[in-house]
């Protein structure tokens, strides 16, 4: 089985004014179509793991037997297809507030504009290239917090719910060094909320 770049369920140009058609395509199909590629090349070397989902595939490379070179390559491009996957379904056109998601944010944080704050604050000061994830924790709270370069909460066991994109391919092109403006416009074409 060979991993594919997924469909988006919009066009590139979809979520302008806020993410510019040209960072889309090339974030879509260059960038992601290059982890899958790489992902794609050292499974090769494992036809028994070809069958396992990307998820379980990932949690066991610790206690897998194969090169430790491999074990990166894997991690790194199996963990970029995974949060660009997410990524992409999580925005849209159109709103589709999540009500159930809503009350226990506004339950967790105090209310939805101080949930704003938080995650975006964690996605501002953010050093580097990473992610900042919305996720329901092993005793089923949220938490907000961010991963460096394409690690996922999958190894923590946490479920994500929200994810956000802090490397610069991400929004380079129209903002370049801004990335707090970046953030700020993400919200508008975030489906849940």
């Amino acid at each position: 089985m060979k991993y594919e770049l997924p469909q988006l369920e919009y066009n590139y140009d979809a979520l302008e004014p806020y993410i510019d058609a040209k960072t889309m395509e090339i974030h879509h199909a260059k960038h992601h179509q290059a982890y899958i590629d790489k992902l794609n090349a050292v499974l090769e070397k494992y036809p028994n793991l070809q069958d396992k989902k990307l998820e379980e595939l990932i949690k066991d490379l610790p206690n897998s037997v194969m090169d430790e070179n491999d074990k990166k390559t894997i991690h790194n491009n199996g963990g970029g297809h995974l949060n660009h996957s997410f990524f992409w379904q999580i925005m849209g056109t159109k709103k589709e507030v999540d009500e159930a998601l809503f009350e226990e944010i506004k339950a967790t944080f105090g209310s939805q504009e101080e949930f704003k704050k938080i995650f975006t604050n964690t996605a501002a000061t953010h050093f580097g290239s990473g992610w900042a994830w919305l996720v329901r924790d092993e005793q089923n709270k949220l938490q907000i917090y961010s991963l460096p370069n394409h690690d996922f909460p999958y190894l923590k066991g946490h479920q994500p719910i929200i994810v956000l994109d802090l490397w610069e391919h991400a929004y380079y092109l129209k903002y370049q060094n801004r990335r707090a403006e970046y953030i700020e416009n993400w919200w508008n074409v975030l489906k849940l909320l």
